[in-house]
Order: C-alpha cells, then sequence, then structure tokens
C-alpha cells in the first residue's frame, strides 16, 4: 500500500476491498488435511490468483535477501534523502491532500464475504491488497483549497460508482466499514483468516525450503513472507481482544480490518515535526468521532461469553487492537504498530523509519522515479507501521515532497463522512500550525491516553485537550467546538467559503451535537435485536444488513447523519 502511495508523490485515495468468490469452502469444510490443496488450487484457479507453488518460489526468493546488506542500503539512502531536505528538494509551494479508502465486498443478497476476481479488479480499476475480499484504488493528489477537495470527492465518486455497477453485474457490493462481521456463506471467520497451507521451494541456493501460504491471502510474496521469515516470530499473527482469542500462521487476521487514511503534504519539510506533533494531538479526538468497529464475526467470540458481556467489555474501534495484536510481538514492550513519540526534527523521522525493525528485507529492482534513489528506505518504509507516520516520496524531483499520513480512521458509512474527515485534518493542519494552538503543549502521555481511550469509549471518552486560550479541559463539547473551529478555519485560510468549509464539516458535528458514532450505532442495532430474542450471531447478522441496506441509500449522495433516527 505505501509503496503505490509513494509512487504517487502523495497520498492517494485507495479503496481496499476483495471480494470474496462463493463457491469454495475452508479446507476444515471439506476435509483440511486431504483436500487442502485441491481446495487452494480451485479457489486459485477461479480468482486468477497464481499457482501456490511459483507463489512459494517468489516468497523464498524474498527470504534470500541479505538482512544485513539491506539495512546498509537503507541507512545509505537515508543520507540521500536528508540531503535532499537540506537542499529543499520536498518543499513545495502549497498544501497537497490526498485519502486512502479501504474497502471489503460482500455477496450482495446475504452480506456474506465475498473474495473478488482478480480479473474484476482490473477490470474496476482496483489493486489488490492482504486479503482476496480487500481491493485498493488511487486517485491523484490535489491541491487544498475549493477545487482541490471538491475533486478529490469527484473522483472517488465516479470511480466508484463505476466499480458499484460493475460489481452488481457479479453480484456482489463493496462495503465501506471498519471490519467485516459475516464471514462467506458455508465458513467460519476463524477458518478463513487462519487456513494455510505448506509447500516447498527451492532456494537460490538449491536447498529445499518449507514456506506457510495462507490460503485466502493476495498473491503478494510480501505478504506471505511475513509468516516465513527468521523474524516472524516479532509478529504475533494472533487477536487479542475482550472475549476473543484467534491464533493464525500468518498476518492474515489484519484483513478483517478496513480504514481511510488522509495524507497531508507541507510545504517546507524541516516544518514536519510540528506537524507531525499536532497531528498526535488530534488522533484521539478525531478517532473518537470515527469509531467503527465494535464487533468482531460472532464465531470468533470465546463460547462461554454471554451477549451481555460482549456488548458491556466490548470497544468502540476493534479495528486498532487487530492491527496491533496481529503485528506486533505479543513478548516485548511497544511494537510496530503503535502511537509514535514526538518528533524533534526531520532528520529524526528518516532515522526512525531506517532503525525500525525489518522483518522482510525486501528485493530492490532499479527504476526510474525520483525516489528510486533511495529505494531500500521506500521498501523499508512499507513495514514502518505507526499510527502517524511521515512520507518521503515523489516520482520526479520537482514533485518531491514531505508529507504526514494519517491511519487512526476505520473506513467509514459514507463517502461524504470520509470526505469530512480528510477535510478535517487538513483544516487542522493548517489551522494549528498557523496560529501556534497551545494544545501543542499537551503532554505526549495524555495525548497517547486519548487515542486508546477513544478507541476504547469513543464518543463517551474522556478525553483531555487545551483550549486556545490554553485551559486544560475534559469536557467534550467544548473541545470539539475548539477542534472543529479551527479545522474551519485552516479550511477558509485555504480559500473555501465558509459555507462550503462548514459543508465538510457539518457530519462530524452532527455526531457531536447527536452523540452518535456509526459504532454506537451498530451497538444499538445489536441491543435491540437481542431485545426482541435475537441470539448474538443473529443479533450482529441484522446489524451488518442494516448497516449496508442503509449504506446503499446513502453511500454517494448522503451521509451518516441521514441514519440517525434509525
Amino acid at each position: 500500500m505505501s509503496a503505490s502511495i509513494a509512487g504517487v508523490g502523495l497520498a492517494v485515495f485507495v479503496v481496499r476491498s476483495r471480494a470474496l468468490w462463493e463457491g469454495i469452502g475452508p479446507a476444515s469444510v471439506i476435509g483440511r488435511r486431504r483436500l487442502e490443496k485441491r481446495a487452494f488450487k480451485s479457489i486459485g484457479r477461479t480468482l486468477g490468483a497464481m499457482p501456490e507453488e511459483e507463489l512459494a518460489a517468489r516468497v523464498a526468493d524474498v527470504l534470500a535477501v541479505d538482512a544485513a546488506d539491506f539495512r546498509q542500503q537503507a541507512e545509505a539512502d537515508a543520507e540521500v534523502i536528508k540531503d535532499a531536505v537540506e537542499e529543499g528538494v520536498f518543499d513545495n509551494p502549497q498544501a497537497i491532500v490526498g485519502l486512502e479508502y479501504e474497502f471489503y465486498a460482500i455477496k450482495a443478497d446475504d452480506c456474506t464475504l465475498r473474495r473478488v476476481p482478480r480479473r474484476l479488479l482490473e477490470l474496476i480499476g482496483f489493486e489488490k491488497e492482504l486479503g482476496l475480499h480487500n481491493a485498493e484504488m488511487t486517485t491523484s493528489p490535489q491541491p487544498l483549497n475549493a477545487h482541490g477537495l471538491a475533486a478529490q470527492e469527484s473522483e472517488v465518486k465516479a470511480r466508484l460508482r463505476t466499480a458499484l455497477d460493475v460489481t452488481q453485474s457479479e453480484r456482489m457490493r463493496l462495503v465501506s466499514d471498519g471490519l467485516w462481521t459475516i464471514p462467506p456463506e458455508g465458513e467460519t471467520a476463524d477458518t478463513y483468516l487462519a487456513d494455510s497451507v505448506e509447500r516447498t521451494a527451492i532456494t537460490p541456493e538449491g536447498n529445499d525450503r518449507a514456506i506457510r501460504i495462507a490460503t485466502n491471502m493476495s498473491d503478494s510474496a510480501r505478504y506471505h513472507a511475513m509468516a516465513n521469515t527468521d523474524q516472524a516470530d516479532s509478529a504475533g499473527m494472533r487477536i487479542a481482544a475482550p472475549h476473543v482469542s484467534l491464533q493464525a500462521d500468518t498476518v492474515m487476521p489484519e484483513s478483517l480490518i478496513t480504514s481511510i487514511q488522509p495524507h497531508y503534504q507541507v510545504a517546507h519539510a524541516p516544518d514536519l515535526p510540528e506537524y507531525f506533533n499536532y497531528a498526535l494531538r488530534v488522533a484521539g479526538p478525531l478517532l473518537a468521532l470515527g469509531v467503527n468497529s465494535p464487533f468482531f464475526p460472532a464465531d470468533l467470540y470465546d463460547e462461554d461469553a454471554t451477549a451481555d458481556e460482549i456488548l458491556r467489555d466490548g470497544w468502540m474501534e476493534h479495528r486498532i487492537s487487530v492491527f496491533e495484536t496481529v503485528l506486533n510481538d505479543p513478548t516485548t514492550g511497544e511494537g510496530k504498530v503503535r502511537f509514535p513519540h514526538d518528533l524533534e526534527s526531520v532528520d529524526e523521522a528518516i532515522d526512525r523509519i531506517v532503525d525500525d525493525d525489518t522483518i522482510v528485507p525486501m528485493p530492490v529492482e532499479p527504476g526510474e522515479r525520483f525516489d528510486d534513489q533511495f529505494p531500500h528506505f521506500r521498501r523499508k518504509h512499507g513495514t514502518y507501521w505507526r499510527w502517524v507516520r511521515p512520507v518521503f516520496g515523489g516520482p520526479t524531483r520537482s514533485a518531491a515532497n514531505a508529507r504526514i499520513e494519517f491511519r487512526p480512521i476505520p473506513a467509514q458509512p459514507t463517502v461524504r463522512d470520509s470526505v469530512s474527515f480528510l477535510a478535517a485534518f487538513a483544516g487542522l493542519m493548517e489551522s494549528l500550525t498557523r496560529l501556534e494552538h497551545p494544545v501543542l503543549e499537551l503532554d505526549w502521555q495524555l495525548a497517547r491516553e486519548n487515542f486508546y481511550d477513544a478507541m476504547t469509549d469513543g464518543l463517551e471518552a474522556e478525553l483531555t485537550w487545551i483550549t486556545n486560550d490554553g485551559r486544560e479541559i475534559t469536557d467534550g463539547l467544548e473541545l470539539y467546538e475548539d477542534l472543529l473551529a479551527h479545522a474551519e478555519d485552516g479550511l477558509v485560510n485555504r480559500g473555501l467559503s465558509e459555507e462550503d468549509a462548514a459543508k465538510y464539516l457539518y457530519p462530524l458535528r452532527r455526531r457531536v451535537r447527536q452523540k452518535v458514532t456509526p459504532a454506537s450505532w451498530k451497538r444499538e442495532q445489536v441491543r435491540a435485536a437481542l431485545e426482541d430474542g435475537a441470539d448474538l450471531a443473529d443479533a450482529i447478522e441484522r446489524m451488518q444488513q442494516r448497516y449496508v441496506s442503509r449504506q446503499s441509500e446513502t453511500l454517494l449522495e448522503g451521509s451518516f447523519a441521514d441514519w440517525n433516527g434509525d
């Protein structure tokens, strides 16, 4: 994902969706050991994926890359970037914005997850991502102004409209959501996420090597290599959440989740740390507004957990914990996926990426792009998983840029809600830095606590904020009044009319006023179904089907605010 984004110079809009082709059950359903190879090949042929033997050979090639040499090359690349920063290569006359937007695919009539045939991804202009149900679409980065934001929204709608029309003929639908909850027809979430097969590949030295291949993962050698590298133990490959525990042999459980990721390009690269540190302060409040993954697929919950316990103990944004527990080492302290510390300099931002643990030292091919001058650094950045992270890249020297990638927000119910978060984040980056807002003085530890409190409690969390007049507060209404006022100020300062700026932020203001988020909406739907006599599995299924139904009416032209009153 990050490599493709770097390839466009700025954040690009990504729609990840991998619909599930419904015809082959998991190996456990049709005779796990005896027929797993037949099932894997059948799925692969139907989806247009490469044979597993060929994939295993590609994984073996990846694993043959010398880790020490890779690190040395990345360190050398870092010096190239530092020199370019000092020369002003990454400076730009204006702020640029972009968005990644992830989707998954379902069977249109019953909302069960679906695998997307590779030919269909190509037809609709989407790219593959981690799971076979994921897909990725990119839009062009745009200047932060009225026309640029309108262009972002229009491109998303235009390409998504085409994708929806094409997938409809295949009886599937793309869903914008934080975490899928209904597994493929005839399968369980447990087996879909955890199934894998072992194949033997020949190493470049001519030796046999066993390679673990996730059955429902895309045929990207990088993803599969994570389960086979000597550093594999540094990834938990598990899900650990209240009343949920799943252990896998690959990173496939991470494909449960989908997100939006706004990007903001700074005008002067040496100023990146200031923008970055402000982004850390707004991470908790914006996450609290956007929470959208309060439930897992029902079969992942512990058998002895009751519906009441799951409702009582569940978090508002399980996507955060899924990403962390799948990819972090459970036996150590801070993992690769974490809330990062403040930055003091742009050199520190570059060094952090170089010094980060390398799980898969990927092979590097020569290229003609500007950022091919530091290819090992770019590869390393692909597994530099932080909830806010700096990005350095660009296809040409004139398009080189330094930007902030903001990763906390789950995929939202509608395009308008997603663009609202993009506008809010960009407006805040503009206004907070320009006005030297005192929230920058909020202690980093409090900013981190805000983030994880927002994960667990959403808008009910007691978040700490410093207002424009320097007061430290925990009142939510006052916090969001200050936060959204500065987001609007930033947009107006970039040339938007007050009316247009207010329009972009309206979906978020409505959430504050009504104290309703997508996650709280889902919880109310499940609670109501339980009160009507449904069991937990049926209640989650009804909620998900209602979510898809409401989204089908509002995805392109409405907003989540239209759902209130359900």
